[in-house]
């Protein structure tokens, strides 16, 4: 120790391990798994704009456009290469959370349920929580007043603890109870960081003709952003949700003017659903084309994409999903609405294996989130 206060470059050296060891009690117990400590330090202040992408597990963040991320939230297993390299670009690495909200309704239980994510966070030099909660609840109810009490002392918690933080929640992609979630929306904006609208799945509940449709029709998706903003909720804490997948539909019947009839699936009381198709990610999508008698068509409705095609079984589907061009418009109205960003479920759904073909739709979805 005294040959280390003997010079100013010892001086130095023992600062730094001084401020090593102080970020090491604070964060976790366990050592920093970057090449650099400096990495595991919180990220703090903000962008301009954010650009938020949700990672389900794997490696291809390693191939992201991380030109304009600011927050990736893991979804998946927790990579420290994910977060040592996120914090080197600048951006935050978050939890997701989840918990029963029957059992939110007791503080002493949400207290303790805040305390063990802040601590995970900690320990694995985290910058946040997204709080993703897509339960019923019911409007004035008990787990009404206990979600939006949870998000509001959770977001207390994250910024004491983790000083720099980023706590944000997950919403439907308009405030008319959809799934019978009759959430307290503008209670939760107000008490978080910035809310995540998921302009997505909009057809989950579908109470007139059976048919398919789009996933995120862009009138219906900006529909409900206006809805969250006349309700008084500042347009710059929210972020625009976007889906890099769609849906493949099985046609009971396929008119000429493309018509699609779809098997009744019932859900949360509606008669149909988008249940009676199934998610297909963007580039199985791609990879569909091939196979079409149509090709990539346009609905001037919905604004959005879409294609037919018979399977071997002689069986016509009809396939819906958003590309570059349904993601531009929507990315225009996030700047000329003010909206404070952008982001995607999910950042896996592009095909990174390198094609000539591959790598040119994959990096025309990344660059349709951020329009000049």
């Amino acid at each position: 120790m005294e040959r280390l206060l003997g010079s100013a470059g010892g001086r130095s050296s023992l600062l730094a391990l001084l401020v090593f060891l102080t970020l090491q009690l604070r964060l976790g117990s366990g050592a920093c798994p970057c090449r650099e400590p400096e990495l595991c330090k919180p990220i703090s202040g903000s962008r301009d704009f954010e650009v938020l992408v949700f990672d389900i597990g794997g490696s291809n963040w390693k191939y992201y456009n991380w030109t304009h991320i600011t927050t990736v939230a893991i979804f998946g297993k927790y990579d420290p290469e994910l977060m040592c390299y996120a914090h080197s670009r600048g951006a935050r690495v978050v939890l997701k959370g989840d918990v029963a909200v029957t059992k939110i309704v007791d503080p002493a239980f949400r207290a303790a349920w805040i305390n063990q994510q802040v601590e995970l966070a900690k320990r694995q030099y985290m910058d946040g929580i997204n709080i993703d909660i897509e339960q019923e609840v019911a409007k004035s109810s008990p787990e009404y007043y206990a979600l939006t009490a949870l998000v509001k002392e959770t977001t207390d918690a994250f910024h004491k603890e983790i000083p720099g933080s980023q706590v944000t929640f997950d919403i439907a992609w308009c405030p008319d109870c959809v799934d019978k979630r009759c959430y307290n929306y503008t209670g939760i904006a107000e008490s978080c960081d910035f809310v995540f609208v998921m302009s997505y799945d909009e057809q989950s509940q579908v109470w007139s003709d059976c048919i398919a449709r789009a996933n995120a029709p862009f009138n219906q998706t900006i529909a409900g952003y206006e809805q969250y903003i006349r309700m008084g909720i500042d347009p710059y804490k929210i972020v625009m949700g976007v889906p890099w997948y769609g849906y493949d539909y099985t046609c009971l019947s396929l008119t000429k003017d493309h018509i699609c009839s779809i098997a009744k699936v019932p859900f949360r009381g509606a008669p149909c659903s988008d249940a009676a198709g199934r998610q297909v990610p963007y580039k199985g999508i791609m990879s569909q084309e091939k196979s079409s008698f149509t090709g990539i068509l346009w609905n001037d409705e919905y604004e959005a994409p879409f294609l037919e095609y018979k399977a071997p079984n002689g069986i016509f589907h009809q396939v819906w999903f958003d590309d570059p061009r349904s993601i531009s418009l929507k990315a225009a109205y996030v700047t000329e609405r003010g909206l404070r960003g952008i982001g995607m479920w999910n950042g896996d759904c592009l095909d990174y294996s390198g094609g000539y073909v591959a790598q040119e739709q994959t990096e025309a979805m990344w660059e349709a989130l951020t329009p000049d």
